[in-house]
């Protein structure tokens, strides 16, 4: 008996993917749980774990293949088992997958759903649920399958997972969890982080006996592995290339020879279309403004001074100078939608989910610390250091990079004064700072040399007028040049 596991939606209604590497090849034994496939979508890379043990017979896509959602992603038999023959037909099941709602409160409903978080938490085997049949009968397969839920594995309401298959009359009950003597010898993990520590230490958790729970694998066992052993290099997936060219193949609009053709595909698609979206719909403008922060730079000198490791960041003090200037002028931190009637409404809300613009390797991000009006200076710089390594790792959940409502954009790391950005859409507004240089300045009624940024402010002119932008732009803008007598107005 074959088993032909589908692409799932891996969250927010996508509807496609990108294999990026396979971890496994046909004729490999893989187990429960064992990651397979690493897949990016148009928001995060993800690896997809294995629901079945067994053989892998087939390998439904090629590596840089964009695959839809509920297509035929991998085949998995017995072990043993021949490839030959291992296309879907009587005697296979396939692991069929609803689109996911893309609401998280649904989700947190479904059974599985808060046992996988309850268990990414605390690193335990989650409880197997029971999913009825149409006929009352519980819905599930006599194989393997996994005891972890993968979100976008079923829809609030419903079954996590159905079973298309041959009916077969007198057929007993099927399992939904593993048999334990089927998995004898496979490593029991079932937790996404202690897989991810059991590869980052350089672990092999197939050598491992757990202390968990009828054997799991636990933190501590992959930790106390490490301190015994020297880890071992984890390998890293290659960048994606460039398409080769068509020998010969010439560009006919300039009549150069064409060397790649490169498919708008995943991240830069997204980012494509997000950005065509805004310049199509939205009456952007942006100001700017040159500020001297010499004394901004001399604060965070002094705390850093004082405590070396522990001083705050200079992006998480201009952070916190612009969540003061929300708060004053909540409209920046609005968005503009279509209302019931199909009107189109400025929409308020109560707290900032303040997005950062990152370059990654896969192309522009925009991150979000959720209710950054709620942390201090450290605090915020300890979340915009962890929120953009992990966006850069591509470790980005796809909740923190489509909840933003404001955007923070420090560009000056790319060596450039000023920009004229694009909004991220519905966003209302994004500021960004350039490079902080010497330059002349009055002071006094004296020329000396100073420490100044040229900051911008881009605004929907749907939403909001020049006049509360530049008060926006201004009031941060004096907060950054005179950060102690800022302390007083926020």
């Amino acid at each position: 008996m074959s088993n032909t596991f589908l692409l799932p939606d891996l969250g927010e209604g996508l509807t496609e993917a990108d294999i990026v590497r396979w971890l496994v090849a046909e004729g490999d034994t893989v187990a429960v749980d064992q990651p397979m496939v690493e897949v990016e979508t148009a928001k995060a890379l993800v690896e997809v774990p294995s629901p079945y043990a067994g053989t892998v017979l087939t390998l439904h896509g090629a590596e840089g293949e964009t695959m839809d959602v509920g297509s035929p992603l991998i085949t998995i038999g017995e072990a043993g088992e021949s490839g030959e023959g291992s296309a879907p037909v009587a005697g296979t099941e396939t692991l069929a997958v609803p689109p996911s709602t893309g609401a998280a409160a649904a989700e947190a409903d479904r059974p599985g759903a808060l046992s996988y978080r309850e268990e990414e938490m605390a690193g335990v085997q989650p409880k197997p649920d029971k999913a009825r049949g149409g006929d009352g009968d519980v819905a599930g397969s006599d194989d393997e399958a996994s005891g972890a839920v993968l979100i976008g594995y079923g829809t609030s309401g419903h079954k996590a997972t159905s079973r298309s298959r041959p009916s077969k009359r007198g057929r007993g009950a099927a399992r939904l969890t593993p048999d334990p003597t089927a998995e004898a010898g496979a490593p029991r993990v079932t937790s996404p982080i202690v897989r991810k520590l059991a590869r980052e230490k350089g672990v092999d958790v197939a050598a491992l006996t757990g202390t968990g729970p009828h054997g799991l694998i636990t933190r501590a066992d992959v930790l106390a592995a490490a301190e015994g052993s020297a880890p071992q290099a984890v390998p890293t997936p290659a960048p994606a290339a460039e398409a080769a060219a068509q020998p010969g193949a010439v560009d006919g609009r300039t009549g150069l020879a064409v060397v790649a053709r490169t498919p708008i595909s995943g991240v830069r698609k997204v980012i494509a279309d997000q950005l065509s979206r805004s310049r199509r719909e939205v009456p952007e403008v942006t100001a700017w403004l040159d500020v001297d922060v010499t004394a901004l730079l001399e604060l965070r000198a002094a705390l850093k001074a004082k405590d070396p490791e522990n001083a705050p960041s200079l992006l998480g003090l201009i952070a916190r100078f612009t969540l003061a200037g929300l708060r004053r002028y909540p409209v920046m931190n609005a968005r503009i939608e279509a209302g019931a009637d199909g009107k189109d409404e400025i929409v308020e809300v109560d707290g900032v989910h303040l997005g950062l613009a990152v370059q990654t390797d896969r192309g522009l991000m925009v991150p979000s610390v959720e209710h950054a009006e709620k942390l201090s200076v450290d605090e915020l710089t300890a979340a915009i250091n962890d929120t953009v390594s992990r966006a850069r790792a591509g470790r980005a959940a796809p909740a923190e990079l489509t909840r933003g409502t404001f955007t923070l954009n420090n560009y000056g790391p790319l060596g450039t004064d000023g920009a004229t950005p694009i909004i991220n859409v519905p966003e209302v507004g994004m500021l960004g700072i350039g490079r902080i240089i010497d330059r002349p300045w009055v002071v006094d009624g004296e020329i000396v040399v100073r420490k100044v940024t040229e900051m911008t402010v881009t605004f929907d002119h749907r939403v909001t007028d020049g006049a509360t932008a530049s008060a926006f732009l201004t009031f941060v803008a004096d907060c950054l040049h005179d950060p102690t007598a800022a302390l007083a107005r926020i």
